[in-house]
């Protein structure tokens, strides 16, 4: 069954206000009012009222030129080709080209009308004025998307813990049955997820949600570094200590992806393990110097990170996705 978003039912309530308002002030074209109101009704309050702006500038020249172009040229199509091969350029030229609709709203009114004089540009400025007006009155409501936002997190973290477990059993046992469908659906819930947050900061433009926006950035950086490193960890054999320790280390940081951990405890680790690998015997051969290169390669790569985190939580901290309760707030030091 379809469902009618905010945006929808906003179109509607406000486009049915605008020109009952309009009517009743017994403005000509009363229904350009709504029409205008629908136009300036956009997915987040920011370009709401960007785009409002837009058209009542265009509205406004639209309506100016049309004047001249009409009482000099006459009331013609070719009159209304020449008219809007001038305006619509300076539309673009102005950064105003989601005005342009509105615009011909305006100019059509003026050519059904055959003349213009003032009680006709005060009847169009009145149509423009409310349905912009009632636009802003309507989008000024804008839903918080903090819930949907906790639950894409709570979703993103618990892929990645199973991302790295999935690692630590190829290297435990060298094989493994995961079809890794994590992969795609992490990286799709991360985009949606990433324009979520940032339709939130355009409507609300708090701290908060300005927080929630660089934490999908971050764990978008740390994806990508999880998807560079899985080539390399099916290069391991299963067999070699080095595999056996990585291992390990995949396990517990797939248990420190939630509230209450540090980056710089497993900071330290993989300092731990170069230092290890440095102290081993030197390559014999191309297998063993492969090895070695992967280890090197995982290594620098899971500091990289591991450091993104880091850098992270020297910023605002992040809404908890470990509570439901949207009130309270992630420790900003999760891996």
């Amino acid at each position: 069954m379809f469902k009618i978003g905010y945006r929808t039912i906003k179109s509607a309530v406000g486009a049915g206000v605008a020109i009952a308002i309009a009517q009743f002030l017994q403005l000509d074209f009363y229904a350009g009012a709504g029409i205008i109101t629908i136009l300036c009704i956009k997915q987040t309050r920011k370009s709401s009222y960007e785009t409002a702006w837009e058209r009542f500038l265009t509205s406004v020249i639209g309506l100016m030129i049309s004047w001249l172009m009409f009482e000099n040229f006459g009331y013609h199509p070719w009159t209304i080709t020449l008219l809007l091969l001038i305006t619509f350029p300076i539309m673009v030229g102005l950064k105003a080209k989601e005005g342009i609709p509105a615009a011909s709203v305006i100019i059509s009114h003026l050519y059904t009308l055959q003349h213009i004089d003032w009680h006709v540009m005060v009847n169009e400025l009145g149509i423009i004025v409310i349905g912009i007006l009632v636009a802003f009155i309507v989008n000024s409501y804008m839903p918080s998307s903090e819930k949907k936002l906790l639950e894409s997190q709570r979703k993103i973290e618990q892929n990645f813990k199973r991302i790295f477990r999935e690692m630590a059993i190829y290297l435990r046992y060298g094989e493994s049955n995961w079809d890794g469908k994590e992969l795609m659906e992490t990286a799709e819930w991360i985009k949606e997820a990433k324009e979520m947050a940032l339709h939130n900061i355009e409507n609300h433009s708090a701290e908060e949600e300005k927080a929630m926006h660089r934490y999908f950035q971050m764990r978008e950086k740390q994806f990508e570094i999880m998807e560079r490193i899985m080539p390399t960890v099916s290069m391991l054999n299963h067999t070699c200590d080095q595999s056996q320790q990585i291992a390990i280390f995949l396990e517990e940081l797939a248990d420190a992806i939630h509230p209450g951990n540090t980056a710089d405890i497993y900071l330290e680790r993989l300092e731990q393990m170069k230092r290890e690998f440095r102290e081993q015997p030197l390559p014999v051969d191309r297998i063993e110097f492969e090895t070695r290169a992967c280890l090197y390669f995982f290594v620098g790569e899971m500091k990289r990170y591991l450091i993104i985190k880091k850098a992270l939580t020297q910023k605002k901290s992040t809404p908890d996705s470990s509570n439901n309760s949207s009130t309270k707030k992630m420790d900003p030091s999760p891996n």
